[in-house]
């Protein structure tokens, strides 16, 4: 064995041992201290109006869009970090700035229907300073093929 795998093999284990003493001490604590319920009570909270929606039944190549609103129901000011789909044929757009405590705003998303068939289910996964951090959203069609015109 070189050394480089012998000091590897070392430090994962020191880091094993230290992982392990951290969660002993852990266990002692309390769940939650004060002062973490204090920064989840601030946080800003996305409130959509709904978290899903379906397409229905749309023709393979159609491009369609829809806008997810949405509330900041919190106390602090929301900032998006970014979105990310489950699929290139899907793209989200989201507000670059901040959105104060009672305003609204609007995640569009694009769904393009090309190259698909049959029931689709995509996800757009919304990155935020909310907690928790991550708020799942939905799209659904059924895609069928165009008629021979």
């Amino acid at each position: 064995m070189d050394m480089k795998k012998i000091l590897f093999v070392f430090s994962l284990a020191g880091l094993m041992v230290l992982a392990a003493c951290h969660n002993q001490n852990v266990k002692n604590q309390p769940l939650q201290s004060n002062v973490s319920k204090q920064v989840v009570a601030a946080a800003p909270v996305m409130t959509f109006s709904e978290t899903v929606h379906d397409f229905g039944k749309m023709v393979q190549g159609e491009i369609v869009k829809y806008s997810f609103h949405f509330k900041n129901t919190g106390t602090s000011d929301l900032k998006i970090a970014r979105i990310s789909t489950s699929c290139g044929c899907t793209v989200g757009k989201y507000p670059h700035k901040l959105v104060k405590p009672g305003e609204e705003a609007n995640i569009e998303v694009i769904f393009n229907s090309t190259y698909k068939m049959g029931y689709q289910n995509k996800s757009i996964m919304v990155l935020a300073n909310t907690k928790p951090e991550r708020t799942i959203l939905r799209i659904k069609a059924n895609v069928v093929p165009q008629q021979d015109k």
